[in-house]
């Protein structure tokens, strides 16, 4: 029986690549001389610390460029809140989405059974697994599901045969 996975991935490596030539694009701008503002990436959570928000937004605006520029889609950056940090700087954290999470798989999985296609979908951790008779209805189901926005970016692979 045909099928294939739907699953939210980031490129680390990409996103490791991003945030390595954000820095330095950081040290090298004459805006940023003598600031403090830095970038990093730990554990699935990139930290930007700028001296204000004009910095911040500035910072923010290099990463996401960075970032498009090497496949990496914005929607699989959770901002958080920008908060007040010492020394009278400001920091913001961006978390990093990896995987469908249930209550999304559980969206998917609702507006498949609502496209009325003959395939069967079912949630397996941070995936969703959709399987039918034909190919055609699951190269429908792509197609539908790459047309309409769950806000997180889908691949779809393991397409079997």
């Amino acid at each position: 029986m045909p099928s294939f996975d739907v699953v939210s991935k980031i490129d680390m490596q990409e996103v490791t690549n991003a945030v390595v030539q954000t820095t330095k694009e950081i040290a090298q701008r004459y805006d940023f001389k003598g600031s403090k503002s830095t970038l990093s990436l730990q554990d699935g959570t990139l930290t930007v610390l700028a001296d204000d928000d004009q910095k911040l937004q500035a910072i923010l605006e290099i990463l996401m460029s960075k970032m498009h520029r090497r496949g990496v889609s914005p929607q699989a950056l959770d901002r958080q809140k920008v908060e007040a940090a010492s020394g009278g700087m400001l920091r913001q954290n961006i978390v990093l989405i990896q995987g469908v999470s249930t209550e999304k798989a559980k969206e998917i999985n609702r507006y498949i059974k609502d496209l009325g296609l003959k395939v069967n979908s079912e949630i397996q951790k941070e995936q969703l697994r959709v399987s039918g008779k034909k190919r055609d209805d699951l190269q429908s189901a792509i197609a539908a599901l790459k047309a309409k926005d769950f806000g997180l970016p889908l691949q779809f692979n393991n397409f079997r045969d």
